[in-house]
């Protein structure tokens, strides 16, 4: 594994596994086999209904809780209640977060992040965080929060590499965590020519060097599977390196085009979007 050092002194792993758009049982089955497979890294979310899922996977899997660095996100509803943190904490059954994210631009996400600061203090958060928010907001937090984030989580593909938004987490110390790494599975992009020849040269599949691509960029990834054999690929990407040339290559792949294009308008309707996150099973 390979490690990025965050701008408050912690280290977080390069590799992991989302459970984005699985249920319970498919994340449960999920985590546990890619901590078995020795991931460290899981991102999680209050929205996607499966936080109490990745909890029992984490006690299942008989790994010291210290050695995984655990990710969720505040939904918007929740931005303004005091309880939130503490019930995040209660579904997923740890006593800290490694990485806590705001999920989305909409509602009081100003509340929100104070109240991540406090649980940042009371040592309930190790590191914090905002996801899919404009440049504006995270200037904002940059230049008024107390405690500056740690992380920004944004799309990023070789389609659409945040050349501008990385400019500023390098001003920062900043780090970015990468979702649809592989561009939400287009098989254009997967397929691109130059992947398919250093595949064939590295012994690997056109997805392992994009994700290998990811990580030399300094990028956080942390695909999502329901194959065990996938998992296990998607984590084997630290046995080889791309050239300084070969990385250079990659960068022409860029069309400045991403899959999810809401608007800081749109996403206000997430605030209005009330989900009973202790329903889950």
């Amino acid at each position: 594994m390979e490690y990025l050092a965050l701008n408050n002194g912690n280290k977080m792993p390069m590799d992991g596994i989302g459970v984005f758009l699985l249920k319970p049982e498919e994340a449960e089955a999920s985590v546990l086999s890619a901590l078995n497979d020795g991931v460290r890294l899981i991102d999680t979310a209050n929205a996607y209904m499966n936080e109490k899922a990745v909890g029992r996977a984490i006690r299942r899997s008989g790994v010291n809780r210290e050695e995984i660095f655990l990710v969720t996100k505040l939904w918007p509803t929740v931005y303004e209640d005091e309880n939130a943190i503490d019930e995040t904490l209660k579904r997923l059954d740890t006593d800290y977060i490694d990485l806590l994210f705001l999920h989305q631009p909409a509602g009081n996400w100003r509340k929100g992040y104070e109240l991540m600061e406090r649980a940042y203090k009371e040592g309930k958060v190790k590191a914090l965080g905002v996801s899919n928010f404009p440049e504006e907001y995270l200037k904002e937090i940059i230049d008024n929060a107390e405690i500056k984030p740690q992380m920004v989580q944004v799309e990023a593909h070789p389609y659409y590499p945040q050349t501008e938004l990385k400019k500023l987490l390098k001003e920062t110390g900043m780090g970015l965590m990468a979702w649809y790494p592989l561009g939400h599975g287009d098989k254009s992009l997967i397929n691109e020519k130059v992947f398919t020849r250093l595949a064939k040269k590295y012994g690997k599949t056109n997805a392992q060097i994009i994700l290998r691509w990811h990580v030399q960029s300094g990028n956080i990834i942390f695909p999502g599977s329901k194959n065990p054999a996938h998992i296990r690929d998607n984590f084997n990407i630290f046995d080889f390196e791309l050239s300084d040339e070969e990385m250079a290559e990659i960068a022409k792949v860029n069309k400045n085009v991403r899959y999810y294009n809401a608007t800081v308008e749109e996403a206000q309707r997430y605030a209005h979007m009330e989900l009973d996150f202790n329903s889950q099973p």
